[in-house]
């Protein structure tokens, strides 16, 4: 009877020690003083637990209960040192059929250090928006992938909104800290050839584009709920957290807004295999099968040799289907 409590109790430890590792302030010697005291409090917990003393365990709750009243505290912001790359985050207006984005990311990237910085103004006539890309970057296991939406307009216009990891400068991106409140949540526009150019080119990733079956009304719809997701973290800024609230769970979540029901699935949590549920629910191509879709959608060689000019988006769509 007592594995189950024992469980718990280790659990929330666990928790602790995460929390107070990636979001207690001060000094190194400080923090491991906290930890150190909170890992002894379990313990000595654990030792009551196991010897019949109950008075143990409420004392432990107390304790909880005071790291969450801490933990509630720590709000999100929009003023940090932030990293160069999402220094800026975008804001949109929608004037009729003209859409006004500022700050879009137009980086020219020669190494992840070595970069020429630019964040522009730039206007589209939304009666032009004739595509909607799905675009995934790979790095490390194929179950995980970061997820980019391209916007296409008939007078060779691209656009890319990314949902990204906002990092302070000098800050390294980990998945576990994305459960702890370590980063913020930006939407950021940017021109093909430099969010999916930085990835293939520099970082090392590996880039798949998915021509997506839309109706012109829900493109429209798509492409201006980016821009009030944008208009929104303005204002209200959020946490990233891996699994709850990053590229995929937004871009479901107005997907499901725009289209109604749609099912879950554990590959919107595995972004990875995100694509593989676009086809299962007829958003893309289903003339050809999966895997001959993803073969021809591979880009990052293309991107890869691809100038770095107005040609950029061609090329990399070269020997794509287009979608029927």
């Amino acid at each position: 009877m007592l594995w189950l409590p024992t469980v718990v109790v280790l659990l929330v430890l666990a928790w602790g020690v995460a929390a107070l590792h990636y979001q207690l302030p001060g000094g190194a010697i400080g923090k491991a003083v906290t930890i150190t005291a909170w890992v002894f409090i379990g313990i000595v917990t654990l030792y009551l637990l196991w010897t019949h003393r109950p008075l143990g365990v409420a004392g432990f709750a107390m304790a909880f209960v005071l790291l969450l009243l801490w933990w509630q505290r720590i709000r999100p912001s929009n003023d940090r040192p932030w990293s160069d790359d999402v220094a800026c985050m975008t804001r949109g207006e929608i004037r009729g059929d003209e859409a006004v984005l500022h700050n879009v990311r137009n980086f020219e990237w020669r190494t992840r250090e070595d970069y020429t910085q630019r964040w522009e103004t730039r206007r589209y006539d939304l009666r032009r928006l004739g595509s909607v890309d799905l675009v995934t970057s790979y790095w490390t296991i194929p179950a995980i992938a970061h997820v980019l939406v391209s916007f296409g307009f008939d007078d060779g216009q691209y656009v890319v909104f990314s949902v990204e990891v906002r990092r302070r400068k000098h800050e390294s991106y980990s998945e576990l800290a994305g459960f702890f409140r370590k980063f913020e949540l930006s939407v950021i526009a940017a021109d093909e050839r430099d969010i999916i150019a930085v990835r293939t080119n520099v970082r090392g990733e590996d880039d798949y584009l998915y021509r997506v079956r839309m109706p012109p009304g829900a493109r429209r719809a798509l492409f201006e709920a980016y821009v009030s997701e944008a208009n929104s973290l303005l204002v209200r800024p959020r946490f990233y957290n891996t699994v709850t609230a990053n590229c995929t769970t937004l871009l479901y979540h107005m997907m499901r807004q725009i289209v109604g029901h749609l099912p879950l699935h554990y590959k919107l949590v595995l972004s990875g295999y995100l694509p593989e549920y676009v086809y299962q629910v007829g958003g893309l191509d289903t003339r050809l099968p999966f895997e001959e879709l993803r073969r021809l959608g591979r880009i990052t060689d293309r991107a890869r040799a691809a100038p770095a000019d107005r040609t950029f988006s061609a090329a990399i769509r070269t020997g794509i289907p287009p979608v029927a």
